[in-house]
């Protein structure tokens, strides 16, 4: 996913941009590999064959395991861990890798035609771009074990349910709610986003101690930008702040 990880990495750089949405081009979010492909030898995974050729079967497995970690470093890792909300629009099926890296964002809104599953044991495969990880911490370790071993597709209010969706819309308003909740989240103040999902992210693997440490770095940082002082002026001010990202 080389373009897709470009416009990550400058996406995460830009500070014009305060809040990123990642949506399917067509019909679906992202409707997995190419199966027809994978039946006819050309390749199962991105970089199967090492991206070139090697001097052994050995060698070739190794560059394909490494072409394929840095893929899901540079997607699933960005999204999870860029220092600004990112927001997954799921306007059809999200299945395989493409559910693993709706997965990866901070929330989902998805539309009522949208399906998910990981659909991995499908074609045989054990999962990628995160999934096992993002997954289970949504909805729990056992139902994401039942998501995985069955290979199951959820329907979007099933997703809702178990939460592996923030919100499902109507899918004619996708687009524009969506668009909407992004502008709402993109005129806050985004360098305490920044660290919030930085906390967030912290919590989800460390003790409470390390986390409370982590927690007031933070708070103390955030009390140096200019958007706290403008939030705390708009306080006294009886007025709505007027975030910068600075």
């Amino acid at each position: 996913m080389p373009m897709l990880a470009d416009y990550l990495a400058q996406a995460s750089h830009d500070r014009a941009v305060r809040c990123l949405v990642l949506t399917g081009a067509g019909r679906a979010f992202c409707a997995g590999g190419d199966v027809k492909g994978m039946a006819a030898g050309r390749g199962e995974l991105p970089g199967a064959n090492g991206g070139a050729s090697t001097s052994s079967p050995a060698a070739g497995f190794a560059a394909g395991v490494e072409v394929l970690r840095r893929s899901q470093r540079a997607t699933s890792l960005v999204l999870h861990t860029m220092p600004k909300p990112t927001i997954a629009m799921v306007n059809g099926h999200a299945v395989g890798a493409g559910l693993s890296l709706a997965l990866a964002c901070d929330m989902r809104i998805a539309s009522d035609r949208a399906r998910l599953g990981t659909i991995f044991r499908n074609v045989g495969f054990s999962g990628d771009y995160g999934g096992s990880f993002f997954l289970q911490r949504l909805v729990g370790a056992g139902k994401a074990r039942e998501l995985y071993f069955t290979g199951a597709i959820v329907e979007a209010d099933e997703a809702l349910r178990l939460g592996m969706v923030n919100r499902v819309v109507e899918h004619d308003k996708l687009e524009a709610e969506t668009l909407a909740f992004a502008e709402r989240i993109a005129s806050g103040p985004t360098l305490a986003f920044g660290r919030m999902k930085e906390n967030l992210n912290r919590g989800e693997n460390c003790d409470l101690a390390t986390l409370l440490d982590q927690e007031a770095m933070n708070m103390r940082l955030s009390a140096t930008t200019n958007d706290h002082r403008e939030a705390a002026k708009s306080f006294v001010e009886k007025r709505t702040p007027s975030f910068s990202g600075n």
